[in-house]
């Protein structure tokens, strides 16, 4: 089925707020270690990135179930990320696990999910009711 009207991913507050995130963690990761530039740095910020990128990338995409595949796929580099902060953490690269930040984006996408899962089922139920 096709999404009747795209989201305009500009502007949704998930999308603004997980671009502030990959914001903060570009300028966390400026004072890791260089032997950490290939490393976790490369893998935060690939992380951070695609979280916004496949809210971006969902929202353009043509009917619901494809918007729910990348909001999944976001929320999966949402985890990816809080697993590479507790290891920064527990190396002594950050002073605080950053669970706030990412508690509040993982708030925001869930919704996102719920809402487009409701738009589904009800263009899905609306289309299976038979013209009389």
């Amino acid at each position: 089925m096709i999404a009747k009207e795209a989201v305009v991913f500009k502007n949704l507050k998930v999308y603004e707020v997980a671009i502030d995130l990959a914001v903060l963690i570009y300028k966390i990761t400026e004072v890791f270690p260089d032997s950490e530039r290939f490393g976790l740095v490369s893998q935060m910020r690939r992380a951070a990135v695609s979280v916004s990128s496949n809210i971006a990338e969902g929202a353009g995409r043509g009917s619901y179930r494809e918007q729910l595949r990348f909001y999944f796929i976001a929320r999966g580099s949402l985890a990816e990320l809080e697993t590479q902060l507790e290891i920064s953490f527990r190396l002594g690269f950050i002073d605080r696990r950053m669970q706030a930040e990412t508690s509040f984006v993982y708030k925001l996408l869930n919704g996102l999910i719920r809402s487009t899962k409701k738009q589904e089922l009800e263009q899905s139920t609306a289309t299976d009711i038979p013209n009389i």
